[in-house]
């Protein structure tokens, strides 16, 4: 699924005009954007947590040239989905 169905199926599942949907599902994405670059986590009650993940300093080797090179500490985005969300996946998931 994509932003655009998404927007497309909150639209007609609410009534309100796709551009206002448009709007605030990006209006939505940038705040969590935002919220993570500053290194506040995001709970959405239900559905789940948008968090920042710190990775440790790793060594890691180029074999094409047969060097080690040092991955410095550093920050990623994730996301951890509810208990609720995960049952539900887990249990009605149509294949």
């Amino acid at each position: 699924m994509t932003k655009a169905d998404i927007v497309n199926e909150i639209s007609k599942n609410t009534g309100i005009e796709k551009v206002t949907v448009q709007k605030t599902v990006e209006a939505f994405m940038e705040t969590v954007k935002k919220s993570l670059v500053k290194g506040n986590n995001v709970y959405l009650r239900g559905f789940g947590s948008f968090v920042v993940k710190k990775r440790a300093q790793k060594t890691a080797r180029n074999i094409s040239r047969n060097t080690t090179i040092i991955i410095p500490e550093h920050y990623i985005p994730s996301f951890k989905p509810a208990k609720t969300f995960v049952e539900k996946v887990k249990t009605n998931v149509k294949k």
